[in-house]
């Protein structure tokens, strides 16, 4: 794809023969859970003349005033709900990844540091948490350098994979692979199992994500969120029974599941899936490399 080709779009997919896949240790599902690692990154009245979204409340302060209440929630996920999380996910010993933005760390670097040490892996989340689609080319270029160059000073070392907010802009798979240092993006959410795509003449690795089991559910009821999980889980979990195991990509954000009543949510799923059994917890990079390793691009 040269500069001046858009993304071609795939509605086939694998279709109705997936590849046979064989997690680690027969796991009949991948259960991938994903911390999205933004507060300080979002949009600020300080820094870009307007506020971001919402977190608890839709009140919108008018446009030209700066929303200090809205600010704080996000304080929130990072003095609070991002420990509430790590916490869990040590105590029931199931990893995650950090979806991480830049600025983000560099607001709060012992996240970073403790994340790294836990043993969980780095996904970039760019610069900040804002859309790429603004940027030109050149600019969204060096966002994803500035980015890189960040992480190696918060984090230790450079991303492997990497996640734009809400979506990429047309320019943005072409890149990260002309980047050189990602082995997949998840800018996509269009299928259940990790596939490749062609991308300047080279087989790049796409990891998709997906905004269904995702706490944003349990914004009004803790229970819808933990209600999409199980079901999900249960369903693909069949799936994996019958010889066609899948991926279960869980998203979550400090400022909202980080809240101890939605937070207990999500210990209550982590213990059910833990009680069902053969379930994969992975790393996202862990099921990039599985599949990179079992399911190379020249047989794909």
């Amino acid at each position: 794809m040269n500069a001046i080709e858009q993304p071609v779009r795939d509605f086939l997919g694998y279709g109705k023969e997936t590849p046979r896949v064989q997690w680690p240790n027969g796991a009949k599902v991948a259960v991938n859970f994903v911390v999205n690692y933004e507060e300080g990154s979002e949009y600020s009245y300080e820094v870009d003349g307007e506020n971001d979204n919402f977190v608890e409340v839709t009140y919108d302060f008018p446009k030209n005033l700066r929303d200090l209440s809205r600010e704080s929630m996000y304080e929130y996920g990072s003095r609070a709900g991002i420990w509430r999380l790590l916490r869990i996910f040590k105590e029931l010993d199931v990893p995650c990844t950090m979806y991480a933005c830049a600025w983000a760390f560099e607001k709060n670097p012992e996240v970073a540091r403790y994340a790294r040490a836990a043993g969980y892996d780095l996904l970039s989340h760019g610069l900040r948490w804002n859309e790429v689609w603004r940027y030109t080319r050149e600019e969204e270029r060096q966002n994803i350098a500035e980015a890189v160059a960040s992480f190696e000073k918060t984090w230790g070392e450079r991303p492997q994979g990497w996640y734009c907010r809400y979506g990429p802009s047309v320019h943005t798979r072409q890149l990260v692979v002309e980047e050189g240092g990602f082995d997949y993006d998840s800018d996509a959410y269009n299928d259940d199992l990790p596939y490749y795509t062609e991308v300047a003449g080279k087989q790049h690795l796409v990891v998709p994500y997906s905004l269904t089991y995702n706490d944003m559910q349990g914004t009004k009821s803790p229970d819808s969120f933990l209600e999409y999980a199980k079901r999900g889980l249960d369903e693909l979990w069949h799936e994996g029974a019958q010889g066609n195991p899948k991926m279960m990509s869980i998203g979550l954000h400090p400022r909202l599941i980080g809240q101890a009543g939605r937070a207990n949510a999500l210990r209550e799923f982590i213990e059910y899936a833990q009680e069902k059994g053969d379930v994969w917890f992975a790393r996202r990079i862990d099921i990039a490399h599985h599949w990179l390793e079992n399911h190379p691009a020249d047989e794909a």
